[in-house]
């Protein structure tokens, strides 16, 4: 393998080990705003502000990222979202 080869590979590797996962929140008819953003406060350790802010944004638009992370941060927070009923996904 030839040098250029080689730092190809490896920034390869850097770009994949850097890359960040999100939790992403669903909108669902069954869970009420308080459910969510209460949920949202434990599980992820937002803000009271932060969590409502994340509840109308999944409220209006569908879907929102309410945590950015490690795969390894992010499966026990997501497990607990769903656990609550909520739907999410790491992606």
């Amino acid at each position: 393998m030839s040098t250029k080869e080689q730092y190809q590979e490896d920034v390869l590797l850097a770009v994949d080990e850097d890359k960040e996962n999100q939790i992403v929140l669903y909108n669902d008819e069954v869970n009420t705003f308080d459910h969510v953003i209460e949920t949202l406060i434990y599980t992820c350790e937002h803000t009271p502000i932060q969590a409502e802010q994340c509840a109308m944004i999944v409220h209006f638009k569908g879907k929102c990222t309410v945590k950015s992370g490690s795969f390894e941060d992010l499966k026990p927070r997501c497990s607990k979202l769903l656990e609550a009923g909520l739907s999410a996904e790491i992606i």
